[in-house]
């Protein structure tokens, strides 16, 4: 995996990141940082990286389940340390799934198979943060009969 970083010039903070697969995302700081506010802060890639990590898994898990999923969301909420460098200390996920007849004990099981086998990225954050998880499983069968 390759990644590459370039900075947009001394008028500001805006970096954009070139990755190996052929994309491209752009992050900038604070304007009391030096930055301009055009582009998510670093951090919160990082953090928004985690999110889509978990969420893929949770997906594919029960996907390859053969459960009917239509829809996954996950909120993360962060806390930081205080002092440099501020890595993150606790982070909440919680997930949002919808689908036909989800069972409860397979969607929870997803979530932990990626937090204790799949994601790489949640398993490096716990070395530095507490990591919780809460789960919400919107059924569309009772959706659709409302």
């Amino acid at each position: 995996m390759e990644c590459t970083i370039d900075w947009g010039g001394p008028n500001g903070m805006l970096f954009t990141a070139s990755t190996g697969s052929g994309h491209v995302a752009v992050m900038d700081g604070a304007v009391d940082g030096g930055g301009h506010n055009l582009a998510p802060r670093p951090m919160e890639m990082l953090l928004a990286g985690t999110g889509g990590c978990t969420a893929y898994d949770v997906v594919l898990i029960l996907k390859r389940g053969r459960h009917a999923v239509s829809g996954c969301s996950v909120k993360l909420q962060a806390d930081r340390a205080d002092s440099d460098p501020k890595v993150f200390t606790r982070i909440h996920f919680a997930f949002t799934v919808t689908g036909r007849n989800l069972p409860r004990a397979a969607v929870e099981r997803a979530v932990q198979l990626s937090h204790e086998k799949y994601c790489s990225a949640s398993a490096m954050l716990e070395k530095t943060a507490a990591l919780t998880f809460s789960v919400d499983i919107v059924d569309t069968q009772e959706t659709a009969a409302a």
